[in-house]
């Protein structure tokens, strides 16, 4: 699916590429993105139909609505300023 925003005839859109088994490539603004499965875990288990349904999120996001799935571009451009934190919370272990 592909969701386009027309901004002063500027085309802004996301549309998924491909889907495989380490995860899925993305276009972005004009820009192709690879989104691994071991950096957005979340969207490993998704339906396809799911998947598929990625819209932008404002100007700087885009996002699986579906899956309630949101992530910045700056994420996809610069994964390395991102890492994967997980924090558990004190009733995690109860």
């Amino acid at each position: 699916m592909e969701t386009n925003l027309n901004n002063n005839l500027q085309r802004t859109s996301v549309s998924v590429l491909m889907i495989n088994a380490q995860g899925m490539m993305l276009s972005v603004l004009g820009e192709d993105y690879f989104v691994s499965y071991n950096r957005v875990p979340w969207l490993r288990d998704a339906r396809i139909s799911s998947a598929l349904n990625v819209r932008m999120s404002g100007a700087h996001a885009i996002e699986w609505p579906d899956l309630d799935v949101d992530l910045e571009i700056d994420s996809l451009k610069h994964p390395e300023r991102y890492p994967l934190i997980m924090k558990r919370s004190p009733i995690d272990s109860i």
